[in-house]
């Protein structure tokens, strides 16, 4: 399948959880088409960046191994997309990939999702944190935050600042997560 013929295919996908299953099987069948969801994902400005966010996420979740073969393709342009239902797939993909590697003793993995990889998600994160984005955008950066922080140290007393500076201006969702970040990076020192 071409990325026409995919970018068609996503006009079928709605909010709906039957759907974005529906496509997620398509992409777990045809692992390969994950390039080509990806090139309509950086097509940020296009409404069905959003949905092939969404896919890429729900296919991430069931076998994130899958990203792997294009995780610098994903890494180098994740900093484009700006639409917000594309951004939080972005984000939540993040977080997927700083967990996995995060308890992950899998040297293969450790291996593919290098540094400078590493450090674009991280960089891409502390923008999510620092501007307006949804809450649950940056939830999700919190996350992936505190998980790289624990190979990269600078990173959690950053994040704590950030936290604590913005803590009282944002929503109670943002605020639960913020406690829980905050009480793992102290109970850590």
């Amino acid at each position: 399948m071409t990325t026409a013929q995919l970018y068609e295919q996503l006009n079928d996908v709605d909010h709906s959880r039957e759907k974005r299953v529906q496509y997620t099987q398509l992409i777990l069948d045809n692992p390969s088409l994950i390039d080509n969801l990806l090139d309509i994902l950086f097509m940020v400005d296009d409404r069905l960046s959003c949905r092939a966010g969404w896919v890429l996420e729900f296919a991430c979740k069931k076998n994130l191994i899958l990203v792997f073969p294009y995780i610098d393709k994903f890494t180098s342009k994740i900093h484009l997309v700006h639409l917000d239902s594309a951004v939080r797939p972005v984000a939540k993909i993040c977080e997927y990939l700083a967990e996995k590697i995060n308890i992950s003793e899998n040297s293969t993995l450790n291996f593919l999702f290098s540094k400078q990889h590493k450090e674009r998600i991280i960089s891409v994160c502390f923008d999510y944190m620092i501007t307006n984005e949804k809450v649950a955008t940056k939830a999700y950066a919190m996350s992936t935050l505190y998980a790289l922080g624990k190979e990269f140290p600078w990173i959690h007393p950053e994040l704590a600042v950030i936290l604590e500076r913005d803590y009282l201006s944002q929503s109670a969702a943002y605020k639960a997560r913020a406690r829980k970040i905050l009480k793992q990076i102290n109970g850590k020192k």
